[in-house]
């Protein structure tokens, strides 16, 4: 699918008129018009003010809105969206996300506001996590008797 089409099922799925987006964003409305129909290809300053309107990451606008259901709803185990279309990716992430929401959105936060430094310091915090999950014990718990020992609860 383009990023039109994607764009159109963003508008809709926030019950948001052409008019109410393209002022949002910023751009005109027959511009706006001709993105959704594919005549033309929206640079990337466009499909920034264009998620910035919409309220959602811009790596969203390149995926159709129900690929992200799980993420807005709460459903029983037996009624999952069907994942069959979402790349790879997306898939996994979402997967993730289905046990704790908190983790993605506070990530596509990160990701949206772009700061280089929070950024990098997100990074080096996850680097360092998946470093500690690897490990088969706690650091403390391979420190020579006389060290500290951190209170057991």
């Amino acid at each position: 699918m383009s990023i039109g089409l994607f764009i159109q099922g963003w508008r809709i799925s926030r019950n948001q008129s052409i008019q109410a987006l393209s002022d949002a964003a910023r751009i005109a409305t027959p511009f706006l018009e001709q993105i959704e129909a594919d005549q033309v290809d929206p640079s990337i300053g466009t499909i920034e003010a264009l998620a910035s309107a919409l309220h959602i990451p811009p790596s969203w606008l390149f995926d159709t809105p129900r690929s992200f259901e799980c993420l807005f709803t709460d459903s029983d185990e037996d009624e999952r969206p069907d994942t069959s279309q979402i790349d790879p990716v997306t898939d996994r992430i979402l997967a993730g996300s289905r046990t704790d929401r908190s983790l993605y959105v506070l990530l596509t936060t990160l990701i949206q506001a772009g700061d280089p430094k929070l950024l990098r310091a997100a990074e080096m915090s996850l680097r360092s996590l998946a470093k500690q999950s690897r490990q088969a014990t706690v650091p403390w718990q391979q420190r020579p008797s006389g060290h500290f020992e951190p209170p057991n609860d």
